[in-house]
């Protein structure tokens, strides 16, 4: 059975210099999800169009690029342009969830902390 496609919203959680972290800075993703709320693998590789994800800075479209699971490396935020891609960290162990938190590894290697603040089923 193929896992539901979600819309996730991923808002910038706080860090150094955002004490209240930033809602107006993160991403947007179409993947499928488990029942569990985890990344189904299988079913991202059976679609006929890639997972899609969107970066956005103050609400506006700054990326837009595709989301692949990249075997035991894990999984890649894959935009367009050299050096431009994220790596979710443990992105296959985590649970998207309303509330829950995820990592993303950026281009320079800083790791920040993203709050899942939206989920629907497509």
């Amino acid at each position: 059975m193929t896992s539901p496609l979600h819309h996730i919203r991923l808002e910038l959680a706080r860090e150094p210099g955002k004490p209240a972290g930033d809602p107006e800075s993160g991403y947007d993703l179409v993947v499928p999800l488990h029942a569990d709320g985890r990344l189904d693998p299988g079913a991202a590789r059976a679609l006929t169009e890639p997972c899609r994800v969107r970066r956005f800075d103050r609400n506006e479209t700054v990326a837009t690029g595709q989301l692949s699971h990249a075997g035991r490396e894990g999984w890649i935020l894959d935009f367009p342009g050299d050096g431009d891609d994220q790596t979710g960290f443990r992105f296959g162990d985590e649970r998207f969830m309303l509330g829950e938190y995820v990592s993303m590894k950026a281009p320079d290697g800083a790791m920040h902390t993203f709050r899942v603040a939206q989920l629907r089923a497509l």
